[in-house]
């Protein structure tokens, strides 16, 4: 989930990105640095006790070489986010002069999120966690999305005048919203288009169903670049994967990893490949491969299980040998 959110960063070419690790640090580490964009400056800094969002803010500032300009937080558990929405977030908190801009989202039952309270001429007065809202506040609809940009010289005194009276007895980033707004300071807000964008992911169901938006957002994508599929919905392609102009995917597709396929080829039904290689032309039927190469204008299958790391020359021809009854 992380690495689609530093792909989202990676389009505002940020100075720098500190990640906030926990649980299971050196794995999360080794697998950032080896996945993410390759032009980002990534730190690593460590939350040893998991105090509250407003703790992990301030243990994300320690890695920071500069505090001047602005500083966007982002949850680890948004893999929906966009560069464009990150952008406009930027955009507005910059044009207003704010010294907090939050990201919020208008949605029809906003259970489980914290509120946002509107205060004078509409800056955001505070956002209120639902279990500690009233039941008035508990019927607000808009709510905040864990995105926020914050002026980095406000931000690091605000942090410190944070306190964890609330039900969970945690340090709430969304609590400086009001520290800020009391202080005098331009508190303000952005409201994102579609509120699926920020759709955080805290169980199996909620993974499956980010993933499916994933999915649809991946293969429009392709398909606007010139990919042919015939069943999008039955379609699967991770986000590392390379797909020239003029590919065929029929349905029952799964490509893994870091897959390419060339211009021309085509792939389907049933196909399943992991970190292989296609090359242009060839024509994959009822196939599973792992770390193959196929090369161009091959002819592999039906019902072909490719051995790890098998190698198809050009034009060759592979069937598998399906014995009789």
């Amino acid at each position: 989930m992380v690495l689609h959110i530093l792909d989202a960063l990676a389009e505002l070419e940020p100075a720098q990105v500190v990640i906030v690790v926990g649980h299971r640090a050196e794995w999360v580490t080794k697998t950032l640095t080896d996945r993410a964009p390759k032009h980002l400056e990534l730190l690593f800094v460590e939350q040893p006790e998991q105090l509250g969002t407003g703790d992990a803010a301030a243990v994300g500032l320690t890695g920071l070489e500069d505090d001047d300009g602005d500083v966007l937080i982002v949850p680890g558990d948004a893999p929906l986010l966009t560069g464009a929405t990150l952008a406009a977030l930027v955009a507005e908190h910059r044009q207003g002069e704010a010294a907090a801009t939050l990201l919020t989202a208008t949605v029809p039952n906003p259970t489980g999120y914290g509120r946002v309270v509107r205060g004078r001429d509409d800056s955001v007065k505070a956002v209120v966690e639902e279990r500690d809202a009233t039941s008035e506040q508990r019927a607000i609809t808009e709510v905040a999305t864990s995105v926020y940009c914050f002026s980095t010289s406000l931000l690091t005194p605000a942090l410190r005048r944070l306190h964890p009276s609330n039900a969970q007895g945690e340090y709430y980033l969304t609590d400086v919203v009001s520290v800020l707004y009391d202080a005098g300071y331009v508190t303000a807000a952005h409201s994102v288009a579609d509120p699926t964008e920020v759709q955080g992911v805290n169980d199996r169901q909620q993974l499956a169903e980010a993933e499916v938006a994933l999915r649809a957002r991946i293969n429009g994508a392709w398909m606007r670049r010139g990919v042919t599929m015939w069943n999008p919905e039955h379609t699967y392609i991770d986000a590392d994967v390379e797909l020239a102009p003029d590919v065929v995917l029929l349905p029952g597709v799964v490509l893994k990893g870091t897959t390419t396929v060339r211009a021309g080829a085509e792939l389907g039904p049933e196909v399943l490949l992991i970190d292989s290689h296609v090359g242009e032309r060839a024509v994959v039927r009822y196939t599973t491969g792992e770390r193959a190469e196929i090369g161009a204008d091959a002819r592999v299958g039906d019902f072909v299980q490719l051995e790890i790391g098998t190698e198809v020359p050009p034009a060759a021809v592979v069937r598998s040998a399906m014995p009789t009854l």
